[in-house]
């Protein structure tokens, strides 16, 4: 199972583990997260997600749900991907921008998959989670 770690500006990844624990009455196992505070030294915030990843990682990889690509939860993680082996992890890390819930849904309901099918089944649950209501869309786009 792979281990999923939520990196966001304060309070979102916080209030995402929340929905999550609200929407499955505990806090699904193997999943943590991370809020990073305005103005907080990188090294830091660094170090505070590479000790989530840590601990939720079982050898099977680490898939790392971050906010707003570019922004600091995003630059971090990326940077823990990028290591590599040299994290000490001894797993894969995958990164996506652009958390929303359903993204997280769909990475809670289906973490007994691979790291790669995880991270696409996450994908697909993002993108197909935003929706207009109340007016009919044209699905080709």
């Amino acid at each position: 199972m792979a281990g999923i770690v939520i990196v966001a500006h304060t309070p979102v990844a916080n209030a995402m583990l929340s929905f999550a624990e609200h929407t499955f009455g505990v806090v699904p196992e193997r999943v943590r997260a991370v809020d990073i505070p305005p103005h907080e030294d990188t090294k830091v915030s660094f170090d505070r997600v590479l000790k989530a990843a840590y601990g939720v990682n079982t050898g099977n990889g680490v898939l790392i749900l971050t906010d707003v690509m570019g922004a600091t939860p995003a630059n971090v993680a990326s940077k823990l991907e990028s290591l590599g082996p040299l994290s000490g992890l001894n797993a894969p890390v995958i990164v996506l921008a652009g958390l929303n819930l359903p993204m997280l849904m769909r990475c809670i309901s289906h973490r007994g998959e691979g790291l790669e099918e995880l991270a696409k089944k996450a994908l697909a649950g993002g993108q197909h989670g935003i929706l207009r209501l109340g007016a009919k869309v044209d699905q080709e786009q």
